[in-house]
């Protein structure tokens, strides 16, 4: 099995409360998850934010086209961490799957943000790809929590 990871590290000026809202209430959630051309409607989100709880976004495009990631929670440590998967990782098929680590500290008044996604039946392209995706998400992330 092809396995691939990598880390982002961002670091947003706000308090570490408001950036780990931004994963895990469904309203803030709609305004940065997903690339600038799609939009993610807080009626398509469930956060449920809890070990075990089901994490579903729907992103939907032009002409009805909709795409669904989702997942499962696995630690919950408000406001510092939060581990999820995308797919079934244990499980994960034919299809790409990955744990999502994801760390918060507070550092010279602003919070940084370390993002590790481990994939499993991927290599190191689509990584970089999913790497470049994310980056987007979170530039739309930095925008939502500098007007919020």
């Amino acid at each position: 099995m092809m396995t691939a990871e990598y880390e982002i590290t961002r670091a947003f000026d706000v308090p570490r409360e408001l950036v780990y809202e931004a994963w895990t209430e469904p309203r803030r959630f709609s305004h940065w998850f997903g690339p600038r051309i799609f939009a993610t409607p807080v009626d398509r989100i469930v956060l449920d934010a809890r070990p075990g709880g089901i994490w579903r976004a729907t992103m939907v495009g032009e002409e009805g086209f909709e795409m669904t990631l989702n997942g499962v929670y696995r630690e919950v440590a408000a406001p510092e961490r939060l581990v999820f998967t995308t797919g079934d990782p244990d499980n994960p098929g034919d299809g790409p799957a990955s744990v999502v680590t994801l760390t918060l500290w507070e550092q010279d008044g602003a919070t940084v943000m370390l993002f590790h996604q481990y994939g499993v039946n991927t290599d190191q392209e689509h990584a970089e790809q999913a790497k470049a995706g994310w980056s987007e998400f979170f530039d739309r992330m930095a925008e939502h929590l500098a007007s919020s």
